[in-house]
Parts: structure tokens; C-alpha cells; sequence
């Protein structure tokens, strides 16, 4: 096994402008189910630590983002910061296949808006770029045409905040299942979760992403490719009961990414959902007037108090 794993890293750095197509959502550490909280070394090679620089000189974890090329970080336009950690797996200690980088350049959506969070996305240009290994290469992204419905298994990864522990120093996962956006709504409200959104989640609450996570990836598994299908946005504190966790759509943006990358771009690849979408009977026949457009919501919700006006 060892030898095997020797000879697939020296074909995979052979050439550094290696077709991402070819390589993205492939992590040859992660050959099973993934399980429990603290993630295996290497199981998400595109993980990236994003870091603020104090006065001091001392650096800490401030945010998430993928790897999407060799060059470029996807992450959440509500992110800054000054230094980029690859291949990452401990915020204490060593870090033996460790890169770092700076950035040269950060290219937030022009649509981005800070007080809806729509449209939260962001492309950060490495100072340098990186070469793909088994602890860091790139994730393919959903395209444009993909389907996620209501349950299907998702992954976020990231050192945010163990509520009601705080970060902790290993990269952690949470396996999360998709909540329709007409159900998210009942609990955000019907003008807060947009199309450019993706919700995930748990009723009872429990597992969620949270501060600390923010820009990190979501991702979901089709054949033997993970696929990001999110970023993760903001939500109602942490994993709180009927209150899903709200990322940005990866699918919604596939032009505006290769519009940007011109050269080597990202790996898109089409997620589809097999079945019927539960989310699809939540919602009664469309009304015309914005009075019975919340009037509906209401119904099927259950509840006034979770629809903002």
C-alpha cells in the first residue's frame, strides 16, 4: 500500500499544470465512510485554514475555504485575512505536509451584500501555486445544471466552534443532510433565503457548522468524487433546533468563477439527485399577492413567529 501510494503521488506532480478536471474531489487518504468528529489526516486535502495576522506578529485561524485549483481558494466574501495554510490538519504542532501562501489577489461578487449575505462568495489568487499532493489538491464544484433535494448527505469541514466548546485545534467534520430552501425559509424567513443559498441541516438541531467555519467548504459525494455544492454563510447561532445552517449555493456561480479563472480553471461537475425532492409538496400552490405569499408560509410552517416581514 505504501509503494502504491508513492507511485500515485510522483504521477500526480509530474506535470504542475495538471488538468483540475482530472484530479478535483479525489482525496486518496479518505477510502471510506467518513465517520466521527475529529478528521482523519488527509481526508480533506482542499481544506484550507484561512489566517489574520495580529500586531504581534502571531497568526490565528480566522475562517475556511477549498481549493479549487492550484492557484485559487474559494471562500465567503465576508472573509479577510492575510495568510493561507494548505494541507493543514492541527492549529497546535506540526504540520508535516503543510504549505503556506499568501494572497495576491481577492475578487468578492460584485452582487455580494453584507446585510442579506446574498450573493457571499469570494475568489482569493494564491502568491504562488501550490503543487497537488495527498494532503492537498482540489475539489470539484457543482455546476450550473446540478440538483441537490432535500436530504441528500453532506460533509462540512472546518475548526469552528464545538458548541458549547471553543475552536478546537483538529480539523473536524459533521455529516449533514440538505434542507429544501422552501422549508429553510419557514424558519429564516421568506425573503431571507434566496436561490443563491443552500441549506443544511438537522429539526432536532445538534450538529451544524459555526463560527470559525465560515467560507469552509460543504460537499457531498457522487461515485468517487466529492463535489462542493456549498460555502459556508451564516445561520441562527449554532446548531440550533429547526434552524439549518444557510451556505452559499456553489452551483448558482459556475459563470461567474470561469469568468474570473481563464486559465487552468476549476473541475465543474453536474451533482444529480436520485428520487423525487420531499421539498417540492412543502410549498401549496404559488400565490399571486405578497399578503397571501405570507399567509402560505405561515400555514405550511406551522408557525407566525419564524416568518420575518
Amino acid at each position: 500500500m505504501f509503494v502504491f501510494q508513492a507511485i500515485c503521488v510522483t504521477d500526480m506532480t509530474r506535470d504542475l499544470k495538471v488538468h483540475v478536471s482530472s484530479v478535483c474531489g479525489k482525496p486518496r487518504l479518505n477510502t471510506r465512510i467518513v465517520g466521527g468528529q475529529s478528521a482523519p489526516d488527509g481526508s480533506w486535502p482542499w481544506q484550507v485554514s484561512l489566517h489574520r495576522i495580529s500586531s504581534s506578529g502571531s497568526s490565528s485561524h480566522f475562517c475556511g475555504g477549498s481549493l479549487i485549483t492550484d492557484e485559487w481558494v474559494l471562500t465567503a466574501a465576508s472573509v479577510s485575512l492575510l495568510r493561507v495554510y494548505l494541507g493543514r490538519q492541527s492549529q497546535q504542532g506540526s504540520n508535516p505536509n503543510e504549505v503556506v501562501r499568501t494572497v495576491a489577489q481577492v475578487i468578492v461578487h460584485p452582487s455580494y451584500s453584507l446585510s442579506t449575505l446574498n450573493n457571499d462568495i469570494a475568489l482569493m489568487k494564491l502568491s504562488s501555486a501550490v503543487t497537488f499532493s495527498a494532503h492537498i489538491s482540489p475539489v470539484c464544484l457543482a455546476a450550473s445544471n446540478s440538483t441537490f433535494y432535500s436530504g441528500v448527505d453532506s460533509w462540512v469541514t472546518g475548526w469552528g466552534n464545538v458548541v458549547p466548546l471553543p475552536s478546537p485545534q483538529n480539523l473536524m467534520e459533521v455529516e449533514v443532510p440538505v434542507v429544501g430552501n422552501r422549508r429553510c425559509k419557514c424558519s429564516y424567513g421568506v425573503s431571507t433565503i434566496t436561490d443563491n443559498m443552500i441549506c443544511a441541516g438537522f429539526t432536532e438541531g445538534g450538529k451544524d457548522s459555526c463560527q470559525g467555519d465560515s467560507g469552509g467548504p460543504m460537499v457531498s459525494k457522487q461515485n468517487s468524487r466529492w463535489i462542493q455544492s456549498g460555502i459556508v454563510s451564516f445561520g441562527k447561532d449554532c446548531a440550533l433546533p429547526n434552524f439549518p445552517g444557510v451556505y452559499s449555493r456553489v452551483s448558482q456561480y459556475q459563470a461567474w468563477i470561469n469568468s474570473q479563472i481563464t486559465s487552468n480553471p476549476p473541475g465543474f461537475i453536474t451533482y444529480t439527485s436520485t428520487g423525487s425532492d420531499s421539498d417540492l409538496s412543502f410549498i401549496k400552490k404559488k400565490m399571486v399577492f405578497l399578503e397571501q405569499e405570507l399567509t402560505r408560509y405561515w400555514d405550511d410552517c406551522g408557525e407566525k413567529s419564524r416568518v420575518s416581514g
